[in-house]
């Protein structure tokens, strides 16, 4: 298995507590128009389906985009400049998750004037009239700005190719996921995880590693050491 898709895998599990706060309040809404206001319980399946299949249309599309600009450019020391990033933005993740720093929250300001213009598609769906309606739904919610998917996005932009590039955001969706459907099912179990020091800490040190190691390897493959 590429160690890039355990990588992502592992921001999105870590890193379950950020997706709780940008995306709980999504659970809200869609119980929207619902029977005693409460989603049905195929709603947050069909929601993190549409989620994960943005996820992977995202990754393919960063994933090939830059492995097509490499292989143009000739310029192949360019995904290893990349992959450099790639372990400076899980380093960058890592500092988040350890409260340490909060640098990252900068990088979602960025995708804050895109998101205007995304978002009003999604809610135009509510109030959703059927499960399967949280589908396009959690597609279109898939592109919320966050912290977390950008650092996933530069794994794909370094994967070499549109499949791997897709492959590694649908990993780091898979790690969000048992916080994503229990927060969908009103279950606080893993707020209460991501608020302990010690998960938080140990989640913190294992990302900086992974970066620090990746980072190691980049700067072979540019020979600098």
């Amino acid at each position: 298995m590429n160690p890039d898709f355990i990588g992502a895998f592992m921001i999105g599990l870590v890193g379950a507590g950020h997706c709780m706060g940008m995306c709980g309040g999504i659970a809200s809404l869609l119980s929207i128009g619902s029977k005693n206001n409460k989603p049905s319980r195929s709603i947050p399946i069909f929601y993190n389906f549409g989620r994960l299949v943005s996820y992977g249309v995202i990754g393919a599309l960063v994933g090939g985009a830059i492995s097509g600009l490499s292989e143009l450019s000739g310029l192949t020391q360019s995904l290893a400049w990349l992959r450099l990033v790639a372990a400076f933005f899980m380093i960058l993740v890592a500092l988040y998750i350890a409260k340490w720093w909060h640098g990252l929250l900068f990088l979602e300001k960025v995708g804050q004037h895109l998101w205007k213009y995304i978002s009003p598609a999604g809610k135009r769906l509510l109030p959703l009239k059927h499960p399967t309606h949280a589908l396009p739904f959690g597609f279109i919610w898939g592109w919320l700005p966050c912290g977390l998917v950008y650092s996933a996005l530069t794994w794909s932009a370094v994967s070499g190719s549109a499949i791997d590039g897709g492959f590694i955001m649908l990993a780091f969706g898979i790690g969000t996921l048992p916080s994503m459907l229990l927060v969908g099912y009103g279950a606080n179990y893993f707020q209460k995880l991501q608020k302990s020091l010690i998960f938080r800490n140990i989640s913190a040190l294992i990302l900086i590693i992974y970066g620090l190691y990746t980072a190691s390897g980049a700067i072979k493959m540019l020979g600098f050491i």
